[in-house]
């Protein structure tokens, strides 16, 4: 454990950031399981809605620093793609 003030503090905060940044991530993957979930389904429906909605938690995370831009970027490029092999 640390002994000094400012790095016990620390330790604190990168903890707290940590279960933060796990939950933001955690949804995130949760999101997106749902819209994979409508995709194989079948219904393009449920997985049109949700398409703007997983675009959306990866934007905010991308803006929360959990993922990269351009992970992010790919990921939504793989998602619409399945979309539009849908039809």
């Amino acid at each position: 454990m640390p002994i000094i003030k400012s790095a016990k503090k620390r330790v604190l905060v990168t903890k707290k950031k940590n279960e933060e940044n796990k939950m933001i991530k955690s949804a995130l993957k949760t999101q997106i399981k749902k819209f994979l979930a409508a995709v194989n389904a079948g219904n393009k429906e449920e997985a049109t809605k949700l398409l703007p909605e997983t675009v959306s938690a990866l934007d905010s995370a991308v803006g929360k620093g959990i993922i990269h831009k351009n992970n992010a970027a790919n990921k939504k490029a793989a998602l619409a793609k399945k979309l539009a092999a849908m039809a």
